[in-house]
């Protein structure tokens, strides 16, 4: 993977975006730290869908079962009925 200064990035956005489809992911960085990854639109689909999980997965997972707070009985406050006119 190339990385490319935040200025080279903007300066040269073409040959950047070429890369990015010819080669693979592209690293921008920023004061020389890691800031950020241009990836093919496919490729972002592809590990966008890998990374949801399916309804199935999260009804069976150890996530999903949780006990749920309840109320002790009789402790819920209710509102005073209204006058209908």
């Amino acid at each position: 993977m190339q990385s490319w200064a935040v200025q080279d990035a903007k300066a040269r956005f073409s040959e950047f975006l070429e890369k990015c489809l010819t080669e693979g992911p592209q690293m921008v960085t920023r004061r020389g730290a890691e800031a950020a990854v241009l990836v093919p639109a496919e490729e972002w689909r592809r590990l966008h869908a890998a990374a949801r999980p399916t309804l199935k997965e999260l009804l069976l997972s150890e996530q999903a079962r949780v006990a749920l707070p309840s109320l002790a009985r009789g402790s819920a406050r209710r509102r005073p009925p209204v006058a209908l006119r």
